[in-house]
């Protein structure tokens, strides 16, 4: 591991304990080039995925990409960040288990949508205007419509 203070690739892990999340190891890490010490992650990857667009291109899938948008859905919400973490290492394991490397952007958006459903409502709502790209207030509307549950009838 490159020294990101001097550029020395001789580092030395000096400590390696489980995560806070359990699905990754945290390294304390020393260089003796110049005495820095610094942290690293390591995650267990199943398998490279890509990710199919609406419109064809194909880029590696980015966890930071995912946890970002999550994150930003879930902004200023009372959940805790671990709870976020679990979630995002949940989502990239169901999508590493589909069987296919090649992801289309569709299922993933879905996936995150029934995640956030489940946490919580105002983070599903926000990630929903985005992922399904409203346009106007009644785009909203129409959209919590179908989450409220139906008047009960007075028969």
């Amino acid at each position: 591991m490159r020294c990101p203070f001097c550029g020395n690739v001789d580092t030395q892990v000096k400590d390696s304990r489980p995560a806070e999340d359990h699905v990754s190891i945290r390294r304390r890490r020393f260089c003796p080039a110049c005495g820095g010490r610094f942290t690293t992650y390591e995650r267990v990857q199943l398998r490279d995925l890509v990710v199919v667009k609406s419109s064809g291109k194909r880029e590696d899938f980015d966890r930071s990409k995912l946890e970002r948008s999550i994150r930003i859905a879930m902004q200023k919400r009372p959940i805790d960040p671990e709870r976020i973490d679990q979630m995002i290492s949940g989502i990239v394991r169901r999508l590493e288990s589909l069987g296919d490397t090649d992801i289309p952007s569709k299922t993933i958006g879905e996936i995150v949508m029934e995640s956030l459903a489940r946490i919580d409502t105002v983070a599903y709502v926000r990630f929903a205007s985005v992922y399904k790209n409203f346009q106007a207030a009644d785009d909203f509307d129409r959209f919590v419509s179908e989450l409220r549950p139906a008047p009960a009838s007075d028969e």
